[in-house]
């Protein structure tokens, strides 16, 4: 008998080098970078959840959506998050999501997938360095500022 399978093929292409990488410090760089990059037209509209990709120098390698979802909430599929990390060989990662409402504070299940994203990154060497709730207003909240990492 003769099998058949599909052959799986992982494959990452970078269209930058990396010197033009721009570099995080800070909140407040993420933050800038996020502003600057994120659909304004969406960001008071529905919910996005996205990361942040990095590099060892914590220079930005690229920035993945992974949900979008309704006005008050949208899914995170880890495996999937995963999945983009490890074909992207990133060794840091931002989390990052908009509060459509403006409302500036961590819901409980905003600190609850954190906490899970960061226990499965510790099992892969990878870094969860923050995570960033952006509003349209281009105001942010940071977990690190706030001592929830």
């Amino acid at each position: 008998m003769r099998y058949k399978v599909n052959e799986i093929n992982i494959s990452y292409k970078e269209r930058i080098t990396i010197s033009s990488y721009p570099q995080i410090n800070s909140s407040k760089d993420t933050a800038e970078l996020l502003y600057e990059t994120w659909d304004k037209n969406t960001l008071a509209l529905q919910e996005c959840f996205k990361v942040i990709l990095l590099n060892n120098n914590n220079k930005v390698k690229g920035i993945c959506q992974i949900s979008q979802g309704g006005i008050t909430g949208t899914l995170v599929d880890i495996r999937i998050l995963f999945a983009i990390i490890l074909k992207s060989l990133s060794v840091g990662i931002i989390l990052t999501h908009n509060h459509p409402s403006g409302k500036l504070q961590a819901s409980n299940c905003d600190k609850q997938i954190t906490t899970k994203i960061k226990n499965a990154a510790a099992l892969f060497d990878v870094k969860l360095l923050d995570h960033i709730i952006m509003l349209p207003n281009g105001s942010y909240y940071s977990f690190a500022d706030e001592g929830l990492l």
